[in-house]
């Protein structure tokens, strides 16, 4: 998609100019004259200012995401047609990344395309599950009410990851001051207390030499260090995106006391909504799987749900298939049963999707109840290292005297 800038009569001959996006001059000069315009001038818009540029590479929040979801929803209940919509979305948007989206959606919209196929177009801002639900709610004529439950979804999604950040804000901001305290100490403080002890040509104790080897690693060979920390960093940011090395991380994860059933139960509340909500839009329960296995952020339950979606294709009932799968909890295949039996599935989904989430934000609390002794005991064996290494040497510098 190209920019391009135009000056435009009215009907009523007022003068008239903006920019807009298209593949070509032609597309462009056609968009502006389906609107009634009669076009003046029209131009490639190469002179594009820095705020411009930068909402293109940026992304937009997920504020702005849910904003723009119940805005949509709201003005097309009131009976606005979906062009003018999006054309009220794009002035009002304070976001210069949305408003790059929303620009574009509008700009396919405006050549034929559905909003799902425009929404689709924007790469990676809308997940498959969000187009997916767009679609549904085109085909059924149902586009506002889709619209609402999907910003309804997305503000409980942002409510619990703020939860959930908001539990770990103390623990790092301890570890981060930790880490800050103990380079000063090891590129300030220690060389001076170092070059001291060497004046005075004393025996040094054990833990004085280590600290003191610690420290001249730190000053004189920190790009060692630097070079090592990149490298790794980088060698396993690319092992992780690997088949293998996903798998791999993750089943450790799963492993690790608190955290690894808070990732499942996490996983497990992101499931149940989201495929409570397609299937109350009306998507099928084979559809529904088969979108939301990519949308996880797990390869273990994507591919586990990948399998479930297998057995349902089979003929295999919804509460049988996830019964068959090993990773999935069996209170999952008995509500599904529930649901199934009472043709409810979308409601006892939701209701699950609730539980977990209650289960994981009391699962935070205890894992932010059990970090904070640990980080006191570290914080407490670095402390009596410090103590025992600085404080011995003068000891023994004075006991000499």
């Amino acid at each position: 998609m190209k920019l391009f800038r135009y000056k435009v009569r009215t009907s009523s001959g007022e003068s008239s100019s903006g920019s807009l996006e298209a593949s070509d001059e032609k597309q462009a000069a056609a968009i502006l004259r389906s609107k009634g315009f009669l076009v003046t001038f029209l131009s490639p818009a190469d002179d594009l200012n820095i705020e411009a540029m930068m909402s293109t590479f940026a992304k937009p929040k997920a504020d702005d995401i849910t904003n723009f979801t119940r805005q949509l929803s709201t003005m097309i209940a009131s009976g606005l047609p979906l062009v003018e919509v999006l054309r009220l979305l794009r002035n009002q948007s304070t976001s210069g990344a949305m408003r790059t989206v929303i620009d574009k959606t509008l700009t396919e919209v405006e050549g034929g395309a559905s909003l799902a196929d425009a929404l689709k177009e924007s790469g990676e801002v809308f997940s498959n599950v969000y187009v997916a639900l767009v679609r549904a709610g085109e085909a059924a004529g149902v586009l506002d009410t889709v619209l609402k439950k999907l910003a309804d979804n997305l503000e409980k999604q942002r409510e619990f990851a703020s939860k959930t950040k908001g539990a770990m804000i103390y623990p790092a901001i301890v570890m981060i001051g930790m880490v800050v305290i103990m380079a000063l100490m090891m590129i300030v403080v220690v060389p001076k207390l170092t070059a001291m002890y060497k004046d005075f040509g004393a025996e040094l104790p054990g833990p004085t030499k280590a600290l003191m080897a610690i420290s001249s690693f730190f000053v004189n060979q920190w790009y060692i260090m630097a070079a090592v920390s990149v490298g790794g960093y980088m060698l396993f940011s690319n092992w992780v995106k690997t088949e293998v090395g996903g798998l791999i991380l993750e089943q450790m994860l799963f492993k690790l006391p608190i955290y690894g059933k808070l990732k499942k139960d996490m996983i497990l509340t992101e499931f149940a909504r989201t495929v409570s909500i397609l299937l109350t839009a009306g998507i099928s329960i084979l559809d529904a799987l088969q979108i939301v296995a990519d949308t996880l952020g797990s390869k273990v339950f994507g591919a586990q749900v990948k399998q479930t979606a297998v057995f349902v294709e089979k003929g295999v009932n919804l509460s049988e298939a996830v019964a068959r799968i090993d990773g999935f909890p069996p209170i999952l295949s008995q509500m599904v049963s529930v649901g199934e039996e009472t043709g409810k599935l979308d409601e006892v989904l939701a209701k699950l999707a609730a539980y977990y989430e209650s289960e994981s934000e009391t699962k935070v609390k205890a894992l932010t109840t059990a970090i904070e002794p640990l980080i006191m005991i570290v914080m407490g064996i670095g402390v009596g290292f410090l103590v025992i290494a600085v404080i011995m040497p003068i000891y023994n510098l004075t006991s000499q005297f």
